[in-house]
């Protein structure tokens, strides 16, 4: 439940003209978006699709999971492991603060913005129910609308390697996140591979 409708469409509104500014562009069914702000509107209508009635802070942090996440590229660290979990702590505070930012500018106070910074960090995620359902959503998105293309990056096509990766994905959802990913509106050959994992996680 929204406690302030005004607010909170304020602070959407905020968050989708910083996201705005992403100089990197994606086309969907003919538009071109700066990529940023498409991300968050998918992230906000899985979400609205997974669950019936979000609470107002998970809508809040599927809105800025991404939020000027184009201003830390991965280019920036090393390309292996360290690397990239240097990257990923690094994002994560980016994004905490300039969520809390908007936050603050829109009037939210301290302790809705702490939880909103908590699921942002992904934190107590197999305790929290909203960071699980968080993490869900985001691997949703990812299923749905990133996939295919991240497929399309490499020349020749690895089902070993892209079960690597899909058995990676599937470990971090909960049993009703892969309920939802069987239905997803995917290619034909990746709902397969949906299924294969399906199998092999039991």
């Amino acid at each position: 439940m929204i406690l302030n409708i005004q607010r909170f469409e304020q602070a959407v509104a905020k968050l989708d003209a910083a996201n705005a500014a992403d100089p990197n562009q994606e086309v969907f069914e003919g538009v071109c978006y700066p990529k940023e702000l498409l991300y968050a509107r998918r992230m906000s209508a899985m979400l609205q699709n997974f669950v019936p009635d979000p609470s107002e802070v998970l809508q809040l942090a599927a809105r800025c999971q991404h939020i000027c996440r184009w201003k830390i590229p991965r280019s920036k660290y090393p390309m292996d492991t360290v690397g990239y979990n240097c990257w990923r702590i690094e994002l994560y505070k980016f994004h905490c603060e300039v969520a809390g930012e908007i936050l603050r500018e829109v009037g939210y106070g301290e302790s809705v913005i702490a939880d909103v910074q908590s699921l942002l960090r992904k934190d107590r995620i197999k305790t929290n129910p909203e960071s699980q359902i968080l993490e869900d959503v985001a691997s949703l998105v990812f299923l749905q609308h990133y996939l295919e293309d991240f497929i399309k990056k490499f020349s020749s096509f690895d089902e070993d390697k892209f079960m690597n990766i899909l058995r990676k994905i599937w470990k971090k959802m909960s049993s009703e996140g892969r309920i939802a990913a069987l239905k997803l509106n995917v290619h034909a050959e990746l709902y397969d591979l949906f299924g294969k994992v399906s199998v092999s996680a039991g």
